[in-house]
């Protein structure tokens, strides 16, 4: 892992070093050894004795360039200096050249000192010197350097940096300088920067040299000093479109920070020092962490450390000075602890496989109820409504099939729709049925009322519309998305994200609820066959009650519970108010039907008579068939004629009471024995309520 890591760390560093270079107006044949060699220089100018080390050297040079384009306005000058000199010539003013000297310092801030040497074309020695320098104090006029180690009749020192070298020519360009930057035509050169030991400054010179007039004579050599101890070693990545104009932009990129696992931060204000490597931090980056330093790690450290590991294969760059990977989901963290919540598959799989196995019984109740659509049970229940209602109740087991996943933008599209068009499916279903027993049961006329399936789905269709175009709005404007909570361990987790289109829908399914429990409470005395609206009654209720148990589970009781927890709660309120429904309505039904009963009438209704085209409460037995009107005619002749024998035996017996002097005979049919007979006969309600004494009695 070391190797490949280094392999990548030069790649990236190459890389960053070159593209900044070549931004920055640089030479781009700079080399990442010349960049290493200079940092080393400023490192060991840094941290070196400046009395030991300027006994060796008055000098210490780099080896890359510096971004020259900000100092324009001081080589315009220098340029139009030389010019001028080239022009009047250096042979006999004197006076000419300190006052151009002297002025280059005074008229621009960064210029340190400014020289202008008549030089012999023929020897090369020093006829004139004007040296013109800043005090170290920056307060006053410039002074003139007389003790400048030039003498008259000498050469120049070959070791100055500003200095182009002895056998060079005007047109040459001398290793000491850099290349000028592409088309550009500048007099002179900029030297690479410097540190010098007399001034105690990082300097860089422009140096330009004024040809003679001929072959013989004087020429000229201007040469002003700039400082440039006020920019700044900043070895961090550069961001685009940053103003970096106090930073050497060579120098971008060539931190030793671990860039996969750690970021450099420049530390601008640590210290006076501007020019010193390693002044920076390594922080981990966001995912990873650090045992050593809380993830911080000292610039300088990690230079040296990674010089060790260059140069003897040292481990601590790596062990050290490398942060580790978070936990899965771990934005920031300092160990690695876990983030993100556990998911308990197995668990999760039964419950999944429990509500699928639901969904398939729910689709085969569906098949065996068609099949026996004709048996009176499931005939005098609308099969209609029953299997809208088994797919609503469907609907609603596929919703623990959106929630099973990690959820994310399109399982919480899933669980909206399959938990709010099921519960509108069903529960409309069963509330347009029990809505049809509270009319009926509300008339008051003899005439029976008859509200057939295609009335009631004329009801029931605009109410799922309006929900299928509330979730197609909420869908499109506004997508469920999901949102990151924390449970009762401090581990995140995803959920369904729940806004004012959840708390809007809410709040009219709870309407819904008021007046579906309303409706239920109306019927709750009326009488229908195999006492279905009772059972519908109940299992609206249980609707209601589970619902408002569950939203209390998850807004008091567990509002931090863990992912597998709300997937059990969900579970729990699917399984008690769908298969609760199933079993209420769905449950009596199939019972009668295994038992052989199915195409039987009920207890109470073969105990009241219920005929074959009306029951108790006036629901049509067959409402879904075209009435019959002669077996209609025969049953009211039939009730006609009941209704005549009752009124006769009525007759009879009252005569009797009033007429005591009337004796029936005894065996005979209005005998005391028939009589009572006849007053308890189930052909008549009002035997029930007479005396069982005899009439002379009475």
């Amino acid at each position: 892992m070391g190797k490949k890591d280094l392999s990548w760390k030069s790649y990236t560093l190459t890389t960053t070093i070159l593209i900044n270079f070549v931004l920055g107006g640089g030479n781009a044949h700079v080399r990442k050894k010349d960049i290493e060699s200079s940092l080393q220089d400023i490192h060991d100018v840094a941290i070196a004795s400046l009395g030991d080390f300027c006994n060796k050297k008055q000098f210490k040079s780099l080896t890359v360039p510096l971004d020259t384009l900000k100092f324009e306005s001081v080589r315009q000058k220098a340029d139009l200096a030389a010019t001028l000199l080239q022009d009047l010539g250096v042979a006999h003013h004197n006076g000419l050249q300190d006052a151009i000297s002297k002025n280059l310092i005074v008229t621009d801030k960064s210029v340190l000192s400014s020289r202008i040497l008549a030089i012999n074309a023929s020897t090369g020695s020093i006829v004139n010197c004007a040296w013109w320098q800043k005090q170290i104090s920056d307060i006053g006029e410039p002074k003139k350097i007389s003790d400048t180690g030039m003498e008259i009749g000498q050469r120049p020192n070959s070791e100055y940096p500003w200095y182009e070298d002895a056998d060079s020519s005007p047109g040459v360009r001398s290793p000491k300088f850099i290349e000028s930057p592409p088309n550009v035509a500048y007099k002179g050169w900029w030297t690479f920067p410097y540190y010098s030991c007399s001034n105690r400054k990082w300097i860089v010179s422009y140096s330009v040299p004024i040809p003679p007039p001929g072959r013989r004579g004087l020429k000229g050599f201007l040469s002003l000093d700039v400082d440039v101890s006020y920019l700044e070693v900043n070895q961090c990545e550069t961001i685009r479109n940053q103003q970096v104009n106090n930073e050497i932009s060579i120098f971008h990129g060539s931190h030793k920070c671990h860039n996969f696992s750690t970021k450099c931060i420049y530390r601008s204000n640590l210290n006076q020092e501007t020019w010193t490597r390693g002044k920076y931090h390594c922080v981990c980056r966001s995912g990873f962490y650090s045992e050593y330093h809380q993830g911080i790690f000292n610039g300088t450290l990690v230079e040296i450390a990674w010089s060790e590991y260059l140069k003897t294969g040292s481990k601590s760059w790596e062990l050290i000075f490398q942060c580790k990977k978070c936990a899965p989901g771990c934005l920031f963290c300092q160990d690695p602890s876990p983030c993100l919540a556990t998911y308990h598959w197995p668990f999760r799989i039964t419950l999944l496989t429990f509500s699928i196995i639901c969904v398939i019984c729910t689709i085969i109740l569906i098949l065996y109820m068609y099949k026996h659509r004709k048996l009176k049970v499931f005939k005098v229940a609308s099969p209609i409504f029953l299997s809208i209602t088994l797919l609503g109740c469907a609907t609603m087991y596929l919703e623990m099939a959106a929630i099973f996943p990690i959820l994310d933008q399109y399982s919480c599209i899933a669980t909206k729709w399959s938990r709010h068009l099921g519960f509108c499916v069903t529960y409309t279903a069963l509330l347009m049925k029990t809505w049809r027993v509270s009319l009926t049961y509300r008339v008051k006329s003899a005439h029976k009322v008859k509200l057939t399936d295609k009335q009631l789905l004329q009801w029931m269709v605009p109410i799922i519309l309006v929900m299928l175009i509330y979730l197609g709005t909420w869908t499109v404007s506004d997508t469920p998305n999901t949102e990151e909570i924390v449970d009762n361990a401090g581990l995140r987790f995803k959920q369904c994200l729940y806004n004012w289109w959840d708390h809007s829908l809410a709040i009219g399914e709870v309407l819904f609820l008021a007046w579906g429990i309303r409706v239920c409470y109306n019927v709750r005395n009326a009488e229908s066959l195999y006492n279905e609206a009772r059972l519908i009654s109940y299992a609206i209720y249980n609707i209601a009650i589970v619902n408002i148990m569950m939203i209390a589970f998850h807004l008091f009781i567990f509002p931090r519970a863990g992912p597998d927890i709300k997937y059990l709660l969900g579970f729990i309120r699917t399984q008690l108010s769908t298969s609760t429904t199933i079993a209420l309505v769905f449950g009596p039904k199939i019972i009668r039907v295994l038992r052989g009963q199915g195409d039987q009438w009920d207890n109470r209704a073969r105990s009241r008579g219920v005929t074959a085209s009306f029951s108790l409460n006036g629901i049509g037995l067959v409402p879904e068939e075209a009435p019959d009107l002669f077996q209609e005619n025969e049953e009211l002749k039939e009730e006609i004629q009941k209704l005549a024998a009752q009124i006769e035996f009525m007759k009879i017996i009252h005569m009797e009471s009033n007429n005591r002097h009337v004796k029936p005979k005894s065996g005979g049919y209005f005998s005391i024995q028939n009589t009572t007979s006849l007053i308890h006969s189930p052909l008549t309600k009002t035997g029930l309520n007479q005396p069982t004494k005899p009439p002379d009695e009475m």
